[in-house]
């Protein structure tokens, strides 16, 4: 199976999860950006990576359209209909990979992402096609899951990650997100940053991870360095806290 196919496989078995999850669907990241756009109301929203929705939905009563644009069908269908639900008749749904948009030049007032990137294929190819798609002057706002900046922090970070969910690419840190975004031509900043704080039990069960990858992950959790497992606030049983930071760009 190849990895796109491996991402849409992922998180359509999952998409009902992401729809309640907690975690994904409350944060002081989505009232951000409802509150960017209720303060330029009107425009025309690109969700990248929609997931199940919530950015989706937290922008469109200040939107004129929201398209919510993601790899996996079964997502896609479940932002539809909980999108009829809640009487947001201005989000559409479609499908495709981030590295390769079918809009036109200049389609976009705003493209929003909130923790999909991790599993692109290839972050600076999509964020040249999100520059493609903006109208001259509209922003980007990215908000993910962070690596870390010491290599012994990063490692146990990625680990985890891959074997909760191998559709995992990477946790990019702050440099390389900054990076990323001035390749593509932009001018970008850190806005914020905080700390995520995962329960373990309902993370594994969210992305339905095998028993023995369950166990693998609280393997490594219980033989890290003390150093790492203060870093990630590693609990008895097996919670922890993850970095996530949101990066603003024009």
């Amino acid at each position: 199976m190849k990895h796109r196919e491996q991402v849409a496989d992922a998180f359509g078995s999952t998409a009902a999860a992401y729809l309640v999850s907690q975690s994904h669907a409350s944060g002081a990241d989505l009232r951000t950006l409802a509150g960017e756009l209720a303060a330029a109301p009107g425009g025309s929203v690109l969700d990248l990576g929609c997931g199940a929705g919530h950015v989706s939905f937290a922008v469109a009563p200040h939107a004129a359209t929201v398209t919510a644009y993601d790899l996996s069908a079964q997502m896609l269908e479940t932002v539809a209909a909980a999108a009829h639900e809640r009487g947001f008749d201005n989000i559409r749904t479609q499908q495709g990979a981030a590295e390769a948009l079918p809009f036109a030049d200049a389609s976009f007032d705003w493209v929003l992402s909130r923790f999909s990137a991790h599993h692109w294929h290839d972050v600076p190819a999509a964020l040249a096609e999100v520059r493609r798609v903006l109208k001259p002057g509209a922003r980007a706002i990215f908000v993910d899951v962070a690596g870390a900046d010491h290599p012994l922090l990063d490692t146990y970070v990625q680990s985890v990650e891959l074997l909760r969910d191998t559709s995992h690419i990477r946790d990019y840190r702050a440099d390389e997100w900054l990076a990323f975004f001035e390749r593509a031509g932009f001018e970008a900043h850190v806005r914020e940053r905080w700390r995520l704080p995962m329960q373990f039990d309902e993370w594994v069960a969210r992305m339905r991870t095998p028993a023995e990858r369950v166990a693998g992950i609280r393997s490594l959790w219980r033989a890290a360095p003390d150093e790492v497992r203060e870093y990630f606030a590693v609990a008895e049983d097996d919670s922890f806290e993850i970095d996530v930071l949101m990066i603003d760009a024009r």
